[in-house]
């Protein structure tokens, strides 16, 4: 009986298998946060430096849909273009991030007479708290958009790299790659086409949760003023600008804090969904 009733659970498994709520609600979210970002200055003339002097510090109206900050300039128009910045400088980051962490980890996990160097050096970069590395990078070199970038991506590359170096330990084992290195394959070869397309699953992962990561850190920066700089909107400088009149104000912080949040977490739920789908055994948890 105890039989009869497993084999019909997993019969039903295979005609009706598990929703992936994580990655259906992140994605979707995800999409609908790039299409108001993208959309809304289509729809709505929006321009995040126009000046209003008469409507400072005025809450939601029709005139502006999520109020005025302390220089009359609209929210929404502020926190759909800061949103641009934002998820621009934190593609870039995990972009960079993926591709140099990639070609460290790769080389670690495959030549052990380079692995001890080049990770002792990820772990003295991850010895450092991520965001106070950041801070010390920009007040050194300066905070342009170009530095935020590169700063918060030297801050990343490291997780990046041990990530891969241990996939590439692993598969580096199987017998597919064992045996493409005794017939003479060279190793690029070996590298690029035996190695590579079974690390792109993990780092997949890795780098959805990194996205969020980057933005999370460039909000961060921006806030305490290093990151991007006014009148050049970001989620992170909106909020900071908001500080001395957030008291009596309340929409400064609530607005595009959950531009932020909800960012945020939809990538969070995207990086949790696509490690489901990659192994399921985690979905039974």
């Amino acid at each position: 009986m105890v039989v009869a009733e497993s084999a019909d659970q997993i019969v039903k498994r295979r005609r009706f298998p598990r929703l992936n709520l994580p990655l259906l609600t992140g994605g979707v979210l995800f999409a609908v946060i790039i299409l108001l970002l993208l959309g809304l200055p289509i729809v709505v003339p929006l321009d995040p430096e126009a000046l209003d002097y008469a409507m400072i510090l005025t809450g939601p109206s029709a005139a502006h849909w999520l109020g005025t900050d302390a220089l009359g300039r609209d929210l929404l128009a502020r926190i759909v273009f800061g949103g641009h910045n934002s998820l621009a400088i934190g593609a870039l980051v995990m972009l960079v991030t993926a591709v140099v962490g990639t070609v460290i980890g790769l080389i670690a996990g495959t030549i052990r007479r380079l692995d001890g160097l080049l990770m002792r050096s990820m772990d003295v970069l991850m010895a450092f708290p991520a965001l106070l590395l950041a801070l010390a990078i920009l007040a050194a070199f300066g905070n342009t958009a170009l530095n935020v970038v590169l700063a918060l991506s030297l801050v990343y590359i490291p997780r990046t790299a041990r990530i891969v170096r241990g996939e590439a330990l692993v598969l580096r084992k199987q017998t597919y790659v064992e045996a493409a290195e005794a017939i003479g394959v060279s190793r690029p070869r070996v590298l690029l086409v035996h190695i590579l397309p079974g690390i792109l699953p993990a780092l997949m992962v890795q780098e959805t949760f990194l996205f969020a990561y980057a933005i999370l850190g460039e909000a961060g920066l921006s806030f305490v003023g290093l990151g991007l700089q006014p009148p050049e909107p970001s989620w992170g400088n909106i909020l900071g600008e908001a500080r001395s009149s957030f008291q009596h104000a309340s929409w400064l912080i609530f607005y595009p804090g959950l531009a932020l949040g909800l960012t945020v977490l939809s990538l969070n739920l995207l990086g949790d969904g696509l490690g489901q789908a990659i192994d399921p055994k985690r979905r039974q948890r």
